[in-house]
C-alpha cells in the first residue's frame, strides 16, 4: 500500500527559481533559448496555500501513475474530489493516496484504485471510517 505523511508548508516565502523554456525531450535545442523567466512555488503552484499541504509518499502501489516511494505530494483540501482524482484518503485512521473511484456509488461503496496491479482496490462502505483529505494536484520526485 502506499501511504502518506503529511506536512505542513511555510507558503508565506517567495521561492523563486530560474526556469528553463523549450526543454526537449528529443534532440537537444540551442542554449539561447534558456528563459530568464523565474518560476515561484509558493506564487505559481499552490492557489490555496490556508488548505495546502505536502505529503511524503510511502510505498509503491500508485508506481504505474508515476508515483513512487518518497516522491512530494502536493495536496489541496479545498478542490472538491472528482471521480478518477488522485486524493489522500483517511481510511480507519490512516492516509493513502489512490485514485477515486465513484462508479459504484449507487451500489453503496466506493473505490480506492492503486496503479500498480500487484496491489488491490480498497472498497469503501458507509461502515469504514473514511474521509477524501485532499487531491493532489502536484508531485514532486528526487531523481538522485
Amino acid at each position: 500500500m502506499s501511504n502518506i505523511k503529511i506536512i505542513q508548508g511555510d507558503f508565506n516565502k517567495e521561492l523563486k527559481l530560474p526556469i528553463a523554456e523549450g526543454l526537449k525531450a528529443g534532440f537537444p535545442s540551442p542554449a539561447e533559448d534558456y528563459s530568464h523567466e523565474t518560476l515561484d512555488f509558493n506564487r505559481d503552484l499552490i492557489h490555496n496555500p490556508e488548505s495546502t499541504f505536502y505529503g511524503k509518499v510511502e510505498g509503491d502501489s500508485m508506481i504505474e501513475a508515476g508515483i513512487c516511494n518518497n516522491d512530494i505530494a502536493v495536496i489541496d483540501r479545498s478542490i472538491e474530489p472528482r471521480d478518477g482524482d488522485v486524493v489522500v484518503g483517511y481510511v480507519n485512521g490512516e492516509f493513502t493516496i489512490k485514485y477515486l473511484d465513484l462508479r459504484h456509488k449507487k451500489d453503496g461503496y466506493i473505490e480506492l484504485r492503486p496503479a500498480n496491479k500487484d496491489f488491490k482496490p480498497i472498497r469503501i462502505t458507509e461502515e469504514d471510517n473514511f474521509e477524501i483529505w485532499g487531491v493532489v494536484i502536484w508531485t514532486i520526485k528526487h531523481w538522485r
